[in-house]
């Protein structure tokens, strides 16, 4: 009688722990194989979608505080935010602060380290000139008369722009830790179901948390920008200058949050000593 194989209840419906960390540092070999072009267009991709999912945000929460209060507005903008990553994760994109995850793929001695860094420079720049462009278009579509929505966007920005250079670090670290889990999640998930799910509860949290994430940052601080320019809106808060300084550490804590404690931590656990290629 010919040997069965056994299918483990598990087998078809997510992938173990060590069988995700080992699928994130093959997927890492894309960075050898994949066009420069390809690379810029889905990275553009990216900042459209992460906006996607912040306009949304913006929109949604200009006017609930005085009804559910600051908490369950949080939970809302957290809610509906995460409708950027199941784009970036569904459909397909380059999105710098889930590519912190590419170092997995180098400490298994898949790829180089500078193919990492030349991976993580022109999926940076893609994102910032997409989110950029969205919040231009977000700009001329002029939904942002309605209601108080334009005071809503730059309310947020502002917020952004006063952090200290310590907060936004550490909020940077937090943040992408929860998104890098979401992407861990969304990779065991086998199907399209468990990839939304695992996008929503991470990033849901993050929002709802007050955290920052680099790229959701390139949206909300232009377009409040652009909004403050107005003579009904004017801020003397923000400038580019203000920008720079969310922007930059901001962005280095979404790097340590996603090599350190998530990258590094899973090849640690599963894939050291297990040999590289």
């Amino acid at each position: 009688m010919p040997p069965t194989h056994t299918t483990s209840p598990t087998e078809h419906r997510f992938l173990t722990p060590a069988q995700t960390a080992e699928q994130i540092a093959a997927n890492g070999e894309r960075v050898l194989r994949q066009s420069l072009s390809r690379t810029i267009v889905l990275s553009l991709l990216a900042g459209f979608y992460i906006a996607f999912g912040a306009q949304l945000a913006t929109m949604v929460t200009h006017d609930t505080t005085p009804i559910i209060g600051d908490g369950l507005t949080r939970l809302v903008a957290g809610s509906v935010f995460s409708l950027g990553l199941m784009l970036v994760v569904v459909c397909g994109a380059e999105l710098f602060t889930g590519n912190s995850m590419l170092t997995k793929a180098a400490l298994h001695g898949r790829i180089p380290w500078h193919k990492i860094a030349q991976n993580w420079v022109v999926v940076l720049l893609g994102n910032l000139v997409g989110s950029f462009f969205f919040a231009w278009l977000m700009f001329h579509s002029q939904l942002w008369e309605s209601g108080q929505v334009a005071q809503r966007a730059i309310a947020i920005a502002e917020a952004k722009t006063d952090l200290s250079f310590g907060a936004a670090l550490i909020r940077g670290i937090l943040c992408n830790w929860l998104v890098c889990l979401a992407v861990f999640m969304a990779t065991a998930a086998r199907d399209v179901t468990g990839k939304i799910l695992a996008c929503y509860v991470p990033i849901m949290a993050f929002v709802a948390s007050g955290f920052e994430h680099s790229i959701a940052n390139m949206y909300f601080i232009p377009t409040g920008l652009l909004l403050a320019r107005l003579p009904a809106f004017e801020s003397a808060e923000l400038s580019w200058s203000g920008f720079m300084a969310n922007i930059v550490p901001v962005t280095l804590g979404n790097i340590i949050g996603g090599v350190v404690f998530v990258a590094l931590a899973y090849w640690f656990i599963y894939l050291r000593g297990s040999g590289s290629r």
